[in-house]
């Protein structure tokens, strides 16, 4: 076997060099060629995953089950609902039990800990769709994402506005870090990245080059930026005071005064959705008539303009997360020399 990455597990950015995450970038966009020209890729032919969703999921399990199918391999869902993980048997148990059926988990959920478990006691590449700390697959699409639009990384400027505490900001922060793009996170002081986020990235930047700010000023946040991140602004099983929360980070708002703002033309917008642009779903809905906003953390027209990428983004979860199973579970040739 020689292949770097084979029987490695993908649990967070920060166990990656700047060379892993460039390899895995482009040989998604090498996957996602194969594909656009209809051409096979089984890497995985024969192979059987786990798919385990605390979380409910509409990109990361789409993209898990699609990439399985086209690499070959039989993608089993199990939901909450269907195991009895940390409830009725250990995170350890199931880990060993799926291990000796499986050769290979995908794990969407809360805890960091459980899915490091999970790699740790399965003997299994296991894949973070999710944590509460970190949101790996995610970054390999959207790191592609920026290089096919812009046909490289390095130097490029990143702005993140919005809650600066959550998986999306941590993961931008660490992964551009890596990766030497210059990183600057918009965010009120309270919901700004823990520190020691803010430390790690900083340690990685120091090798890469990348330049790091964080502020308080959306407009400092945005200036000279090559492409505008954001999230929803409440995440998953967060229970905050929403009125608070949106008052904190209306400022914040993606819409077309802050893309002015960059004072570039050829900006980008980045979400990793879903959004609440409008009030065609019911929770966007709700809270436009408890709040009196139609829009949160970005505006409708922004969403849907020229300077956004969210649909090509979204699309490149499947081909990175494609590229990150056959990396870690195929049988592949990536010289070790060339890392």
């Amino acid at each position: 076997m020689n292949n770097h990455f084979y029987g490695q597990s993908f649990l967070k950015e920060l166990d990656f060099s700047a060379k892993e995450l460039n390899y895995l970038i482009d040989f998604a966009i090498h996957l996602k060629a194969l594909k656009q020209q209809h051409i096979p890729h089984p890497y995985l032919q024969g192979k059987n995953i786990a798919l385990l969703f605390e979380k409910t999921s509409t990109r990361t399990r789409s993209s898990f089950t699609v990439a399985a199918n086209d690499l070959g391999a039989n993608p089993e869902f199990l939901g909450k609902n269907d195991i009895q993980l940390g409830n009725k048997e250990s995170v350890a148990d199931t880990a060993k039990v799926l291990g000796s059926m499986y050769d290979g988990i995908e794990f969407r959920g809360f805890k960091q800990k459980d899915v490091e478990t999970l790699a740790q006691e399965s003997g299994v590449p296991v894949w973070n769709g999710l944590t509460d700390d970190w949101h790996p697959t995610q970054m390999i699409a959207d790191f592609m994402t920026l290089k096919e639009v812009y046909g490289h990384l390095q130097g490029l400027t990143l702005t993140y506005v919005g809650d600066g505490r959550n998986n999306m900001a941590n993961s931008i922060l660490v992964t551009s870090a890596i990766l030497g793009v210059n990183f600057k996170l918009g965010a009120p002081q309270h919901l700004q990245p823990a520190p020691t986020v803010i430390s790690q990235a900083q340690a990685l930047a120091q090798t890469s080059g990348a330049q790091i700010t964080i502020t308080d000023d959306p407009l400092t946040a945005v200036k000279d930026s090559d492409a505008l991140y954001t999230d929803i602004w409440i995440s998953m099983g967060e229970t905050v005071d929403p009125a608070e929360r949106i008052q904190a980070l209306l400022p914040y708002q993606i819409n077309q005064d802050l893309l002015n703002a960059t004072g570039k033309d050829s900006t980008i917008v980045m979400h990793c959705l879903p959004a609440y642009h409008d009030k065609e779903t019911t929770i966007g809905k709700q809270l436009a008539e408890e709040f009196g906003v139609s829009e949160l953390e970005i505006t409708n027209e922004v969403f849907l303009g020229q300077h956004s990428h969210v649909f090509q983004e979204a699309e490149n979860r499947m081909h990175s997360i494609k590229a990150i199973m056959a990396a870690t579970l195929g049988d592949l040739f990536i010289p070790e020399e060339f890392f």
